[in-house]
């Protein structure tokens, strides 16, 4: 087993005293789900990074509700129907009040959940800090922020900037696409464009026309592995197969278009050690993105919704801060 240390400063072990079994129940509730179904892991990833680069690390992508109205950023299009995991979430939830109740926040259980998924399908570990705290808020809305599969470079690397994470960043993570599978709504249509560019494989696209249907929307359930290769792996075929022209998204084949990235792929094609050891320290630098630590959010009891009060507390904070007053600067004043 690949083991790689945090090197960034961060309360790693923040629970050996107060809940000090915490990553172990984490850890069970993954492998037992994992173990019925592997698709769970690149799931639980892609749960993480989907809840990071949205008002940071604070579970929010967990809610079903939203105290001030409205959809909740697991109800808009980037995550819905493709984001999985949830119940996975909610057994290593469970499992942990049991031991330490109010204790363990649903968003470092993510993050550990995402660890331990990393570790199960690239047997590469690495230590989570945590201490996070718990979001009130999550809009629908807000989700569209989510880099997409449709990208460009451009869209890609200003977009992970904006969360602090370096194009090298960028090309690390997009390597989670070597597990997984991905909706035809992601992939068909702007890859017909592709195929005319000369940019993805005609049998390639011949064999994802076959497998989606004509009329695909964003509920049509069908899916494609996202790597042909070895999707239940996490290694470094992804960047194998992208000068192959076999990458599924047109964000993925990005990553060799541009000549800032290119250089990238190129190394993590040719050594997977290197790319394994970058990856683990940028799942730790995202995990870091804009977290609630100290007295900030709450510790969630129920991951899907906020605690009991929370609802009036949030229906106040509307009536302090009238329309027009940003979303960001309410969470700010509610978590403080």
């Amino acid at each position: 087993m690949m083991r790689m240390s945090s090197g960034l400063a961060g309360p790693v072990g923040f629970y050996n005293t107060s809940c000090p079994n915490a990553e172990a129940l984490v850890r069970q509730a993954v492998t037992a789900a994992f173990a019925n179904n592997s698709g769970v892991a690149p799931g639980l990833i892609r749960l993480h990074f989907h809840d990071c680069f949205v008002r940071g690390c604070d579970a929010s992508v967990l809610l079903t509700v939203n105290p001030a109205g409205g959809n909740t950023e697991r109800d808009a299009p980037p995550n819905n129907p493709s984001l999985r995991g949830f119940e996975v979430i909610d057994a290593a939830k469970a499992a942990v009040e049991r031991s330490c109740p109010r204790t363990v926040s649903c968003a470092d259980i993510v993050a550990f959940a995402a660890r331990d998924s990393v570790n199960l399908t690239g047997n590469t570990f690495y230590q989570v800090p945590s201490g996070r705290r718990d979001g009130r808020v999550s809009n629908a809305t807000e989700a569209f922020i989510l880099p997409g599969p449709n990208s460009t470079a451009q869209n890609l690397t200003d977009g992970f900037a904006r969360k602090g994470l370096s194009a090298e960043d960028m090309v690390v993570l997009s390597g989670s696409h070597t597990i997984g599978r991905s909706h035809c709504a992601s992939f068909l249509f702007r890859n017909r464009q592709r195929l005319a560019a000369g940019t993805i494989s005609p049998a390639y696209q011949a064999l994802l026309e076959a497998l989606c249907p004509p009329t695909t929307g964003q509920f049509t359930p069908n899916t494609s592995e996202i790597d042909l290769s070895t999707p239940t792996v996490m290694d470094n075929n992804y960047y194998k197969l992208l000068p192959l022209n076999l990458g599924l998204h047109f964000s993925d084949d990005q990553l060799i278009r541009n000549a800032t990235l290119a250089p990238f792929a190129s190394a993590f094609a040719a050594n997977e050690t290197l790319w394994k050891e970058k990856f683990a320290a940028a799942m730790i630098k995202m995990g870091n993105i804009e977290v609630k630590t100290g007295t900030q959010g709450e510790i969630r009891l129920n991951c899907s919704v906020v605690n009991p009060g929370s609802s009036a507390a949030g229906i106040e904070m509307m009536m302090a801060f009238p329309a027009g007053t940003s979303d960001a600067t309410a969470d700010e004043v509610a978590t403080s």
